[in-house]
């Protein structure tokens, strides 16, 4: 005796299929399904659950990852997944964030999105930091970083001309800290090395592309308020280009 299934059928065994938290149960008991993502179709209620999954999952791989994380490794994580998705998702759990009054945001920023503290929580954030010892950055490094941001690609006998005093330690310490890179070598005698600023440099100041910096000025007050990430010890020995 054989059995006809319709498309009717094949429809009705598709909505039967587990999802949310019964795909999670599915998975734990040895399941193999792939979540679906149902965006546009099915019922309001669906729509409504699977929008807060996503944005859960969005929270989770933004909250364990250090660094800002690009809108295309957010799909390869998820999968099934498409900008029109995810972009709307991530600003609405920025929404969400803002409307409960968390302590964290979403920002975007050097080329991807991240959670944050916010600014205002600062001083309790700085109280907690003080506990453990953390490596400064002396005035003449963020005043070559500053060099370097502004004038990049730049080679290391320019950053000494503006100075005035030699920098080789303090690029070394740079190179360290991730906030310069080597970006290729200048035309020249002796072929020096140029130097430029990194996604660690972005992600520091909060900025999403070097297009946002501001006035050279504004750069040096804003490297003295951003101790937190930052930290500035005064170098006596130092003097503003």
């Amino acid at each position: 005796m054989s059995t006809t299934i319709n498309p009717s059928d094949d429809l009705a065994v598709q909505a039967a299929a587990p999802s949310g938290p019964a795909l999670a149960q599915d998975a734990a008991n040895g399941g193999d399904g792939d979540p679906v993502h149902a965006y546009g179709s099915g019922d309001g209620r669906t729509a409504v659950l699977e929008e807060r999954e996503l944005k859960a999952l969005l929270e989770a791989l933004l909250f364990v990852s250090h660094e800002p994380v690009s809108i295309d490794r957010l799909m390869a994580a998820l999968g099934h997944t498409s900008p029109s998705e995810v972009r709307p998702a991530l600003q609405h759990l920025g929404e969400d964030f803002d409307r409960e009054g968390r302590g964290l945001q979403l920002v975007e920023v050097a080329g991807g999105f991240q959670l944050v503290t916010r600014p205002d929580y600062a001083p309790w954030i700085k109280r907690l930091d003080r506990a453990r010892s953390v490596p400064k950055l002396s005035r003449s490094a963020l005043e070559s970083l500053a060099i370097i941001a502004y004038k990049q690609p730049i080679v290391r006998t320019d950053i000494e001309q503006i100075r005035g005093v030699e920098t080789s330690s303090v690029l070394r310490t740079l190179l360290e800290r991730k906030l310069v890179r080597m970006v290729g070598r200048k035309d020249s005698p002796g072929r020096p090395i140029l130097y430029g600023t990194t996604k660690t440099f972005l992600q520091h100041f909060g900025l999403r592309d070097l297009s946002e910096l501001p006035p050279l000025r504004e750069f040096t007050e804003l490297g003295e308020s951003e101790q937190a990430s930052l930290p500035v010890e005064e170098d006596p020995a130092s003097s503003l280009p």
